[in-house]
C-alpha cells in the first residue's frame, strides 16, 4: 500500500480512498499480536514482500493514510526492536529465518496446513485450521437463494 503500483491497486480496491487508520498495516508488532493470539478472526500469512522488499514498509511517496484514535499518524510501518528501525535488516533476518536449518526441517507442516490435507475435513479440525466454508474455492455462491445472504457472501469472498 504505501508504494506504487501497489497504492493504485489498493485505492481501486477500497473505492479510491485509504482504509481506516486503526485498520491500515502500521506496526509489525500490533499485527503479530492480533494474528496471532488475540483475535481469532484476524488471519493473516506473511507476504513474500516481507522476505525480499525493504521498501514496502516505508512511505517514500508521503501517502496520508490518516490519524490513528490514539492520535498516532499512519506513515511508515513500525517494526521491532531487533529491527534497529531497520526496514532491510528487518528484511534480512526475515530471510535468514526462511533460510535457516529449523525452517526447512518444518516447512512441511505449513505446506499441509495450506495446500495440503490439512485444508479440510477432519485433519484441519485436528490442526485447528478451519475457516468459514465461504474462505474455500468452489463455493457456489449462485446456489444461495437469499439475496442478502449471496450478497453477504460476495462481500465476504471479495474482502
Amino acid at each position: 500500500v504505501r508504494m506504487p503500483p501497489f497504492t493504485k491497486m489498493f485505492l481501486a480496491y477500497q473505492d479510491q480512498s485509504f482504509d481506516i487508520p486503526d485498520r491500515t498495516f502500521h506496526s509489525t508488532n500490533t499485527t503479530w499480536r492480533l494474528s496471532s493470539y488475540e483475535s481469532m478472526t484476524d488471519v493473516k500469512e506473511l507476504i513474500p514482500e516481507f522476505f525480499y522488499l525493504p521498501e514496502f514498509l516505508v512511505n517514500r511517496e508521503g501517502f496520508d493514510f490518516g490519524i490513528r484514535q490514539n492520535g498516532e499518524r499512519v506513515n511508515h510501518v513500525n517494526l521491532p526492536p531487533w529491527a534497529r528501525n531497520d526496514p532491510r535488516l528487518f528484511i534480512l533476518i526475515h530471510r535468514q529465518a526462511l533460510e535457516s536449518d529449523h525452517v526447512s526441517q518444518t516447512i512441511c507442516h505449513w505446506i499441509d496446513l495450506v495446500f495440503g490435507y490439512k485444508q479440510k475435513g477432519k485433519a484441519s479440525v485436528q490442526a485447528i485450521n478451519v475457516f468459514h466454508p465461504a474462505t474455500y474455492f468452489g463455493m457456489d455462491v449462485s446456489a444461495v437463494e437469499d439475496p442478502v445472504q449471496r450478497r453477504a457472501l460476495e462481500t465476504m469472498i471479495k474482502t
